[in-house]
């Protein structure tokens, strides 16, 4: 995406918006006319820590954590018109005109994506006006302004006339927000734009409770509204919990009717998905996402074989030739004492040969999760030619292969039921059992 893909001058936007501005959520909105869609506010931190993995049953790009959950999912459909919110201090940052201008002239001169920012009103119209002055001069793309000062809550009025003096007097353009209380229909949200003299209008609780007010047409009844949402959530393979949140949203004039108790009583997405008769489409879909993955998994078997698969052990070359060290390899957890773990073995042989820890570096195989890891030790890798379930599991194979090369683990370890034998060593190829990465 370009520096100039997103434009935004005359549009009207979702807002970013905690759960709700997943995936399905942002692909509806888009399906009724939203221009751009804001995802949920994420921490840094959090992200700093994910894997961006190509998923490739969904269609989706993936950024996983350690333990397997997705934090933010995006597809090619929304690729010129989502934007990922980054935060963490809110309106705290009002206060701190140093650090929000070393924030955003960071992120606009290291990014090469459109930086916008939002920010709520700061105590006087000068206040806001001069932080705004200030966020312009950072060289942002645009500012969102939120019309309500950071102690105010949705009952209290948007002020309106505050962001239309701002939008009067500074050149970025200036996104509308704050007016979903008074915001039914598309006639409203124009009615908003003129009111905050914006060219552009943002909307959040307006768009959580229904997502088809971005029709131009009028919106639509709330069941046809949950079970286009419903159809995005099943074809993403959206997170049961997360699911039943966006629609709890929609749903909330009718949480205390018949459809709403029923709904509350839920307990997974096939029982949502019946309530609305899409318990066919999510079997189909199911089905036909097994079929794909069996298909996903034969041929990366077939890709990945070596020798016929009947070498137990070899020393594979990397680049250099000579520098990779593999063994067929499985970490059996019933095989080492919670203290004594392969890495832990190995860091604590480095430690007595007064060497720093070895780095691992970590792969995931998106059609079916599964992991291989490589330690670097001393100019060498060492890594196991075998897949693991997960990524702890995947780094112990790995540390294994290393310690027994250099002769620091011992040759023979109890096994469960699958053993084979070469040259002295007894290798485990069962797995033990193991939490499931998700």
């Amino acid at each position: 995406m370009s520096n100039n893909t997103l434009n935004y001058r005359n549009a009207v936007i979702l807002a970013p918006m905690v759960r709700i501005g997943t995936l399905p959520m942002r692909m509806l909105s888009l399906d009724y006319g939203a221009d751009i869609v804001y995802g949920e506010e994420l921490i840094d931190h959090k992200m700093l820590q994910c894997t961006r993995t190509v998923n490739e049953l969904l269609g989706t790009i993936d950024f996983v954590q350690e333990d397997g959950s997705v934090v933010f999912r995006t597809c090619e459909k929304e690729a010129n018109q989502v934007v990922f919110q980054m935060g963490g201090m809110g309106a705290a940052l009002l206060s701190q005109p140093d650090k929000v201008r070393q924030i955003l002239t960071t992120l606009v001169e290291n990014v090469r994506k459109p930086v916008t920012c939002k920010i709520r009103l700061c105590p006087t119209l000068e206040e806001t006006l001069h932080f705004c002055h200030l966020v312009e001069s950072c060289g942002v793309a645009a500012v969102a302004i939120h019309g309500r000062r950071k102690e105010e809550r949705p009952r209290h009025a948007n002020h309106n006339d505050i962001i239309r003096e701002i939008a009067h007097q500074i050149s970025i353009p200036v996104i509308a927000n704050g007016g979903s209380m008074d915001i039914s229909s598309n006639a409203d949200v124009e009615r908003f734009r003129s009111e905050t003299g914006c060219s552009s209008v943002m909307l959040a609780r307006s768009a959580q409770w229904n997502a088809s007010i971005f029709r131009k047409d009028g919106i639509l009844p709330t069941n046809d509204v949950i079970r286009a949402y419903l159809k995005y959530a099943v074809d993403y393979d959206n997170t049961y919990e997360n699911s039943k949140y966006c629609i709890q949203q929609i749903l909330h004039e009718q949480l205390q009717t018949s459809l709403g108790f029923s709904f509350k009583a839920t307990k997974s997405m096939a029982d949502i998905c019946q309530l609305w008769d899409m318990e066919g489409y999510l079997r189909d879909v199911t089905a036909a996402r097994k079929q794909m993955e069996t298909s996903l998994k034969r041929l990366h078997a077939a890709s990945e074989a070596d020798d016929g698969g009947r070498k137990h052990l070899k020393a594979a070359a990397d680049d250099d030739n000579d520098n990779h060290v593999q063994m067929r390899v499985k970490f059996v957890r019933s095989d080492f004492r919670e203290d004594k773990l392969p890495k832990t073995l190995l860091l604590e042989w480095r430690r007595r040969v007064r060497q720093p820890p070895a780095p691992f570096h970590t792969e995931e195989r998106p059609s079916d999760r599964q992991f291989r890891s490589t330690v670097e030790l001393d100019g060498k890798k060492y890594s196991s030619s075998l897949w693991a379930k997960s990524k702890k599991y995947a780094e112990h194979a790995a540390a294994i292969v290393c310690l027994r090369h250099l002769g620091v683990l011992s040759e023979t370890v109890s096994s469960e039921q699958d053993t084979v034998e070469s040259n002295g060593c007894v290798i485990s190829t069962e797995s033990c059992h193991a939490i499931e990465d998700v």
